[in-house]
């Protein structure tokens, strides 16, 4: 069955299009332009959308009528945050708000001089949101794939002004794990995402929305490594302009915990909470491949 590839769909005209639209007329009327664009995945997207449906119709268990229909908000809602994501980190004129329940965590995080990591998902629009963190007065490394068509990173870049937040890639000779460590080092923080994974990846089976899902190994052993303050972090689309981040409290590892009982509770934490956010927001869940495969 097909898994994910490590790649990232899309075309730089499509962004250069929503992008002149918003600057010229505003984020409304960009918003009309993606509901052809979802209608269009909704239609010819026969791969990501079966994975969809199975999505809401075993996982959420939704009505076979209902979680057909639920494909097409998916991708209207999905195009919506990769749009915000590019409005905010651009600086062009909005309307956005942002709701941030546990900043508070991240601050303490900040304020241990040690830097932290923040573990988050493919659900909602965390990015948009991260970028509203600047009183945090740190910068944020994003770890991460290279998967983004380079031509679309490269006009993404030239319209962010490189990002608010800078990216760390995974790479095989293993540089980005010194990255990471230099950016520590410095109190700063690390972004991973820990639920997706490249073939031949260490992996660990658990029960994720009523069957089996494999979720990466890697971060997790990774935040146990480095022994800094680690904070799941989620954002959520709640409203046409309105944002809602969850920052978890702090989980330390203790000086009598082994690495490996303290990477079995981030995951266990992690799996958790991801549950019950997409429980809550099922339709901001962006995974187009077959999450439960074996």
């Amino acid at each position: 069955m097909p898994r994910w590839q490590g790649k990232s769909k899309g075309f730089p005209i499509g962004y250069r299009i929503l992008v002149f639209v918003c600057r010229n007329l505003g984020v409304l009327p960009a918003y009309f332009i993606l509901r052809f664009v979802a209608f269009y995945y909704f239609l010819f997207s026969w791969t990501s959308s079966r994975f969809i449906y199975q999505y809401f119709r075993c996982h959420q268990g939704y009505g076979p009528i209902r979680s057909y229909l639920k494909i097409y908000n998916n991708y209207y809602i999905f195009a919506q945050t990769l749009l915000d994501k590019i409005v905010v980190m651009a600086g062009i004129e909005n309307n956005f708000t942002f709701e941030f329940d546990g900043e508070e965590n991240l601050l303490a995080m900040v304020q241990g001089g040690r830097g932290g990591i923040l573990i988050s998902a493919h659900v909602g629009n965390w990015e948009a949101a991260g970028h509203m963190l600047k009183r945090l007065e740190t910068r944020i490394n994003v770890v991460m794939y290279d998967g983004e068509h380079q031509k679309i990173k490269m006009y993404l870049d030239s319209v962010t002004g490189g990002r608010n937040v800078n990216v760390i890639l995974i790479k095989d000779d293993m540089s980005h794990v010194y990255a990471i460590g230099e950016a520590l080092h410095k109190n700063e923080l690390i972004c991973l995402h820990a639920d997706r994974f490249l073939e031949g990846n260490k992996t660990a089976l658990r029960n994720f929305l009523g069957n089996d899902a494999q979720f990466p190994l890697g971060p997790f052993q990774l935040s146990a490594s480095f022994r800094v303050p680690v904070s799941m972090v989620f954002a959520f689309k709640e409203s046409r302009y309105h944002y809602h981040f969850f920052g978890s409290p702090l989980l330390l590892r203790s000086e009598e915990e082994s690495k490996s009982v303290y990477t079995e509770r981030l995951l266990s934490t992690f799996v958790e909470q991801l549950e019950q956010k997409v429980k809550v927001y099922p339709e901001q869940w962006f995974n187009y491949f077959n999450f439960w495969g074996k």
